[in-house]
């Protein structure tokens, strides 16, 4: 129905509507089951998480773009870029053009996302987080053919997903604004651009993301960043430090980005280097979401207790490097293995909070 959906092809949109609260309220249990304390609906509305957007805005136009770019990293392998397609790597979402001028238009697909997720939590009640798609990401996934420029539409991008921030924080709800585009993009949309040029319009992106979420209280809003959900050699991936600075300067207190992914597992030590603001928290990733390998809670224990090292026990929440789900249809990580890699997430933390007492 999701897919159909996403067509627009003909569907029983009550039928949906009934799998869909079923199918949240499945999912928060399972994540509070595994000793998960901040669940999220994850994000089972949406084919995608940064192409859901045609559904809720004006100015996208059906299917018209030329598939997105693999990642370079990709390219220098093809054979393994051919064994990823055979298994299902790649697009299976529509990618619209955005022709026309960009507002809000159907509130009601977001008020029945919120609905959904306080029903699934018990009695109404605890920290859950929504994710919504950043400016940047919504630009990188969808071309544009109507604004003069792209700062033009970043900016209109940015003006009409206010409603949507501002929306999940007045329901009582953690936002996540999900920017792979801050470091991710690198290698893919700007892959021809040097280092310096891209951390220059990472800077842009999140003046413009703060825009977007002014007046929202900071202490409400996560930033998640990451190099691409996909089991890669990722051997074009901009470091860390390069864009850490700029990622700072972004409104949402909590930074969550990959921290067990190999290539940049070893970069907990630029916390050694780098002064936290006291208005921010990191939730570095201590779980992978790409392989279907099981994390040892002590494993990840160590993870947790470097970056406490690094920043103070009081400045860390352990997370995960990304979704495990990003668009419909992908699977990476068998469902049941991811519920143990969740609750490995949980065991180590438990042990992380024992040893740092």
């Amino acid at each position: 129905m999701l897919f159909a959906q996403d067509s627009g092809e003909p569907f029983n949109e009550e039928a949906f509507g009934a799998a869909l609260h079923d199918a949240v309220a499945d999912v928060v249990a399972k994540q509070l089951d595994a000793g998960i304390d901040i669940p999220s609906d994850g994000e089972l509305s949406k084919v995608g998480y940064a192409t859901y957007v045609r559904h809720r805005l004006s100015g996208f136009e059906g299917e018209g773009a030329p598939p997105r770019r693999a990642p370079a990293d990709l390219e220098l392998f093809p054979a393994f870029k051919g064994q990823l397609v055979e298994r299902g790597f790649g697009p299976s979402y529509f990618r619209p053009v955005c022709r026309g001028p960009i507002a809000p238009t159907n509130a009601a697909l977001l008020d029945r996302d919120l609905t959904n997720l306080r029903d699934a939590l018990p009695d109404g009640n605890g920290d859950a987080f929504v994710n919504a798609a950043s400016p940047g990401v919504v630009a990188a996934f969808q071309l544009n053919e109507y604004y003069d420029t792209e700062d033009t539409y970043l900016e209109a991008i940015s003006a009409a997903m206010k409603t949507e921030y501002e929306a999940v924080v007045a329901a009582g709800f953690l936002l996540q604004v999900d920017c792979p585009d801050l470091a991710m993009e690198r290698h893919i949309t700007f892959r021809d651009d040097s280092d310096d040029e891209f951390v220059s319009r990472v800077h842009r992106q999140v003046e413009v993301l703060n825009d977007a979420l002014s007046g929202l209280p900071a202490e409400r809003l996560r930033l998640h960043v990451c190099w691409g959900n996909y089991e890669g050699p990722h051997v074009l991936d901009i470091p860390f430090a390069r864009i850490v600075g700029a990622l700072l300067q972004a409104k949402p207190a909590g930074l969550l980005f990959e921290a067990a992914n190999p290539r940049h597992a070893h970069e907990w030590t630029v916390w050694r280097d780098v002064d936290l603001p006291d208005d921010k928290y990191l939730v570095p990733g201590v779980i992978d979401t790409t392989t279907n390998f099981v994390e040892h809670p002590e494993l990840v224990a160590d993870r947790i207790v470097q970056y406490a090292g690094a920043v103070g026990r009081e400045n860390v929440i352990a997370g995960v490097d990304c979704g495990f789900g990003t668009f419909a249809g992908r699977v990476q990580v068998d469902s049941k293995i991811v519920w143990m890699k969740l609750g490995a997430l949980a065991q180590g933390a438990a042990l992380a909070s024992k040893e740092l007492r």
